[in-house]
């Protein structure tokens, strides 16, 4: 006999590394070819699953406690030869064993599992090599579902009865095939004749019977069809005699059918006795439960009405208001005598409202008439008192500031400046914070008029104590003589000092800003304002006031209540800005600089309509300067009268007495002022010389390089320290040093011109032509040379000297005459030095005067 697949340990071991990690193990494994059939037919497939391929079945359990599970496996092999899991079922759901009829050789067979039944897919064919591998492997599964899962499946097509003749003639050899060793399944098949009669396919005793039987008939091993057709004989005898036994006994059969129809005949009157004795209980049973619920919905009720009449006692007690509070509140008259009766009454009236708001009260009580009854009678009292209250406090704000109006003392007197003082009149409404605080909580909108009737009375007295200090300000200061012209006229003086007239300004700002930004705090405050204060503790005056510690930000009902404070202040303060502008315009640079240093310093919310009135300051101020910047520009724009002017034009001289004089009154934010009116006027400047310089273009370099310089030299110092200044000062020396060159090169040319153009000519030529050929060129031959040497260089000194005399010609700046003559000197000799390397190197024959003999010349005038 060949040797079997199933002896193969290679292949064994091939199979364990393909389930390496599961913690199975391998009980058998054997080759077999897979095609595909039907159940139930007599055909091994059809033409198209004739082709069969190769796999491999392994039969693996698991251990599991006491329990073990089993598996068949099936591999596949990969495109590299090695093996790999296709499918795997469990062995407890084999249901059916079949051998293909069809197949001559019988190695041929199907394995059916209950879980696939119902899927619409051809059963797999399984061939073995021969029928040793295949009962090889159909005793194995069959042993281990009868001693692991303790069942056998249907065996079709296979005579049990031969296969496990089969197993006992090959038991020497299948247990090395595929024998457990220990566990829960234990050997397929006995080793002889000890320990292994529970775990055969046939017991012992059924092995002796089937022996005995064999025994009786002589036949071998090839005549088991014929005994198998016996028994099928046998066994038809055998229910034909049990049918005839019944038949024998159908007398007994009657007597039972009598006893069962009596009996049901009793069941049936107990089942409507039943029945009956149901529906009684039933209804007695609904019955029941109606008089529960009944009994039930009574016991609640109680249990509600006694709650409700406690809630309503204690809602009863809350409602209740007592009659001093509502004849205090509504009835009695409100004086200042009265007012902590009053104060302690709002505080009655505010828990008594707020008894009626969640959680003190159930939103679903304020439904109820007597509640909204009571409700309503608590809003009258509390409209009643708020409206008395804003009328007395608006009555005593008013007449508190009328007595202060006709106390002439607290006022600014001749010859005598006297400052504001309010702390009385804090102290006195301070008195009254608290019932302000109840009539914000009790009646927001009545604050509304109140807070419109304070602004307004304390309006009329601010805007007095302005008028009044400023005009005996402006009257106890005496006025220096200022000139407000400076480019008409006659020469500022420089030595004038305004010190006084700043002096009062910023007295008149170190008064009042304090002041009216106190005022605005005590408004925020006193009047019950939502804001952040300066000073989140509050100062020490203010101590008694019991500010109200919001979220929400009143701003803009402050906003419009400041506006109502100190609207017209500001035309006082105008009245001083006006008043120091005529004195002396160049003030407003350094007002604005004091005005910018006290808005800095105001930065708390309360204080921003102070911050606005500074501002509108500022922009008074910044409106008189420019419009004094203006005017200088138009006196500047009047020496443009399309006449000839020479000489430096008075501005230049007197703009840089102004730029000193405006850079003494710099100081803080006022820098930016300032640059802007020196870009004004400087620009005005230059281009009013531009247009001065076009009326007489024969001397438009000498008057710009004249006025240019006189620019320079008058701002010199100024502008090594003012960046404005040092950019114009930039641009000046540039158009010196322009109107300088072009006066010179016309000077020159003027004196020189043929002999420089020689010079040209030459140049041009040497662009195309060899320095050899030049001189054979018509007007630059050597003779031409000589002439042109002759007429411009014969008596050189002279020729030298008229240029000096005409370039200093219409100077009327001798200092400026060195410098001019200087440049000139350099720019001729520049010139002469080419034209002398020219000649050298294209007429080296020809002599010519050198370099050092004009500088010396030069020199020498």
């Amino acid at each position: 006999m060949a040797k079997s697949s199933a002896d193969d340990k290679e292949l064994r071991r091939a199979c364990e590394d393909a389930i390496e990690g599961t913690k199975q193990r391998i009980i058998m494994s054997i080759r077999v070819a897979k095609s595909k059939g039907a159940w139930g037919k007599g055909k091994i497939g059809s033409k198209g699953s004739q082709m069969a391929k190769p796999r491999v079945i392994a039969v693996s359990t698991k251990d599991k406690g006491e329990k073990s599970k089993a598996f068949l496996r099936v591999f596949k092999y990969t495109s590299g030869g090695a093996l790999e899991q296709a499918k795997i079922y469990k062995l407890k759901r084999l249901a059916k064993m079949e051998v293909i009829t069809s197949d001559p050789t019988g190695c041929t067979f199907q394995l059916g599992f209950d879980n696939l039944r119902n899927q619409r897919v051809a059963p797999i064919q399984w061939t073995m090599r021969n029928l040793d591998d295949r009962n090889r492997l159909l005793v194995c599964i069959l042993t281990i579902c009868k001693d692991a899962m303790g069942h056998l499946p249907k065996v079709v097509g296979i005579d049990i009865v031969e296969l496990a003749l089969w197993a006992k003639e090959h038991a020497s050899e299948v247990p090395k095939q595929h024998g457990y060793e220990g566990g829960d399944v234990g050997d397929m098949i006995a080793e002889g004749d000890s320990g292994g009669a529970d775990n055969d396919l046939v017991s012992q005793a059924e092995e002796e019977d089937i022996e005995a039987l064999l025994g009786t008939y002589v036949m071998g091993i090839g005549e088991a069809e014929v005994f198998s057709e016996r028994l099928k004989r046998e066994l038809h005898a055998l229910e034909a005699a049990n049918v005839h036994a019944i038949l024998e006994s159908q007398h007994l059969v009657d007597e039972v059918l009598e006893g069962l129809e009596s009996a049901t005949t009793r069941v049936e009157d107990m089942d409507e006795w039943l029945s009956l004795f149901n529906v009684k209980l039933r209804h007695m049973r609904e019955d029941i439960e109606a008089i529960e619920s009944r009994n039930n919905k009574l016991e609640m009720q109680s249990m509600n009405y006694k709650a409700l009449s406690e809630e309503l006692d204690n809602l009863l007690e809350r409602l209740h208001i007592p009659v001093e509070l509502s004849d205090c509140l509504a009835g009695a008259s409100f004086d200042e005598s009265s007012l902590d009766s009053h104060v302690e009454a709002c505080d009655q009236l505010r828990d008594a409202l707020r008894g009626f708001e969640p959680p003190a009260m159930d939103p679903t009580f304020t439904k109820i008439r007597a509640v909204r009854e009571k409700r309503a009678e608590l809003d009258i009292i509390k409209l009643t008192f708020a409206r008395k209250a804003c009328q007395y406090l608006r009555d005593y704000f008013a007449n508190s500031v009328d007595s202060m109006m006709n106390d002439k003392s607290s006022f600014s007197q001749h010859g005598q400046l006297k400052k504001p003082d309010h702390s009385e009149f804090r102290n006195k409404c301070k008195k009254y914070a608290r019932l302000l605080h109840h009539l914000k909580i009790l009646d927001k909108n009545s604050l509304a008029p109140l807070r419109k009737s304070y602004c307004g009375s304390l309006n009329k007295l601010l805007r007095q104590e302005v008028r009044e200090f400023s005009n005996e300000l402006r009257a106890g200061t005496k006025p220096p003589k200022v000139q407000t012209v400076w480019f008409e006229g006659p020469t500022p003086n420089q030595n004038v000092d305004t010190s006084n007239i700043s002096d009062a300004y910023t007295k008149m700002l170190q008064v009042f800003v304090p002041l009216l930004v106190d005022e605005s705090v005590f408004l925020s405050r006193f009047l019950r304002f939502e804001v952040s204060s300066p000073d989140d503790n509050g100062s020490d005056d203010d101590d008694d006031l019991d500010t109200d510690k919001g979220t929400t930000l009143e701003m803009a009902a402050l906003n419009e209540s400041l506006r109502d404070l100190l609207d017209g202040i500001q035309e006082d303060f105008y009245g001083v800005v006006d008043w120091a502008h005529k004195i002396d315009p160049l003030l407003c640079i350094s007002m604005h600089g004091i005005t910018e240093q006290y808005m800095n310093e105001q930065n708390s919310e309360v204080a921003g309509y102070v911050r606005l009135l500074l501002d509108a300051m500022e922009d008074r101020m910044d409106g008189l300067f420019i419009r004094f910047v203006d005017d200088a520009r138009h006196q500047i724009e009047k020496h443009d009268r399309n006449v000839k002017q020479t000489g430096v034009m008075p501005f230049v001289p007197r703009f840089a007495l102004l730029a000193t004089r405006m850079e003494q009154y710099v100081q803080g934010q006022s820098r930016e002022l300032v640059d802007q009116a020196y870009m004004k006027i400087i620009g005005i400047m230059f281009v009013t010389l531009d247009k001065i310089s076009q009326s007489d273009l024969k001397h438009l370099d000498i008057f710009l390089l004249e006025n240019y310089a006189a620019f320079q030299n008058s701002l010199y110092d100024l502008a090594n320290c003012v960046p404005t200044l040092a950019k114009f000062y930039h641009q000046a020396s540039e158009s010196y040093e322009q109107a300088c060159a072009h006066h010179i090169s016309v000077v020159i040319y003027y004196q020189f011109e043929r002999l420089f153009q020689f010079a040209r000519k030459i140049e041009d030529l040497m662009v195309t032509n060899a320095p050899e050929e030049i001189p054979f060129q018509v007007g630059l031959t050597k003779t031409d040379l000589r002439k042109v040497v002759k007429s411009n260089l014969s008596g050189v000194d002279k020729q030298i000297a008229a240029m000096h005399k005409k370039l200093v010609k219409n100077l009327t700046c001798n200092e400026l005459i060195p410098t001019l003559w200087d440049k000139c000197k350099k720019e001729y000799l520049d010139k002469y030095e080419t034209f002398a390397q020219l000649a050298s190197k294209i007429y080296p024959s020809e002599n010519i005067p050198s370099v050092g003999d004009i500088r010396d010349v030069l020199n020498s005038i």
